[in-house]
């Protein structure tokens, strides 16, 4: 593998890790550094989601003692078979509208451009949700872990994450912010979007890798390589994001995604429409 391409691979990795679960959008960032990167094609698009799967690995080993716990209790405990289900629950909106419209999305919106108008415009929405917070209060007292959401709690996170299949929206921020304005507490709904990742971007990778396992040339040699450094790359700046972010939510809001959410979105505008960065249509 050249240098040139390890190096890509490398940033994209990093750059997947660290947004991934941040309110900022990972697709919207892949989307902006694929571009500027050249690594924009068809095979790029598809390196770009399956490196996912290292996030979410992250993930698993950090909430690993949970995950086993549910895993070795399902049959005996209620708890633990609500909290699958509310995952299923919460999947199905989302998974259901990318199965029918995901080529179209992708087709249209798939570029700089969208991408961060949709950066502003959650932006504005995380801005109102806070303030909403801040003034009405609205948190359950009842809901202190992710173990005591209803059905309904999923299912209205559910629909919340659907808006995420607009890149530059962030499915972690739609999920935690749509938790928010449901009236679940910041860290309740925070963990829950960790949870809900699994599901949902282990079908996305799933899908992509049954379409690459029909040609499997697609993925030999350098290729092959350049998805394994990626996966790497975005297991280990996800864990820290990850770790970081479980202690952040503790005692800080949203507010200061949303001003970079701003200040990146006006920026790709700007370089788009002054013709300084002739970013991809």
């Amino acid at each position: 593998m050249d240098i040139i391409l390890l190096l890509k691979v490398v940033i994209l990795g990093v750059v997947e890790g660290f947004t991934e679960f941040l309110p900022i959008s990972s697709t919207g960032h892949l989307i902006l550094v694929g571009d500027l990167l050249d690594f924009n094609d068809e095979r790029g698009k598809a390196f770009e989601v399956i490196i996912q799967f290292g996030a979410i690995l992250a993930v698993c080993w950090e909430f690993r003692e949970k995950l086993l716990k549910v895993a070795s209790s399902f049959v005996t405990s209620a708890n633990s078979r609500r909290f699958v289900l509310n995952l299923i629950i919460a999947s199905i909106p989302a998974m259901g509208l990318a199965f029918i419209f995901g080529k179209h999305i992708k087709a249209i919106l798939f570029s700089p451009v969208p991408v961060a108008s949709a950066l502003i415009v959650g932006a504005l929405i995380i801005f109102w949700v806070e303030r909403r917070q801040e003034k009405l209060n609205t948190t359950h007292s009842h809901i202190h872990s992710v173990d005591d959401l209803s059905y309904l709690d999923a299912l209205k996170v559910g629909i919340a994450q659907c808006a995420a299949l607009i890149p530059g929206t962030s499915r972690s921020g739609a999920t935690i912010i749509g938790g928010m304005l449901f009236g679940l507490p910041r860290a309740v709904a925070t963990e829950f979007s960790f949870f809900l990742a699994i599901p949902v971007i282990g079908g996305a990778t799933a899908y992509e890798l049954l379409k690459l396992w029909k040609n499997p040339v697609a993925i030999s040699g350098e290729f092959g390589l350049a998805i394994a450094i990626g996966f790497v790359a975005a297991f280990i700046s996800a864990f820290i994001c990850v770790r970081w972010l479980i202690h952040y939510v503790a005692h800080h809001n949203f507010l200061p995604f949303a001003w970079y959410r701003i200040i990146f979105g006006l920026l790709v505008l700007g370089t788009s429409y002054s013709g300084l960065i002739a970013w991809s249509q």
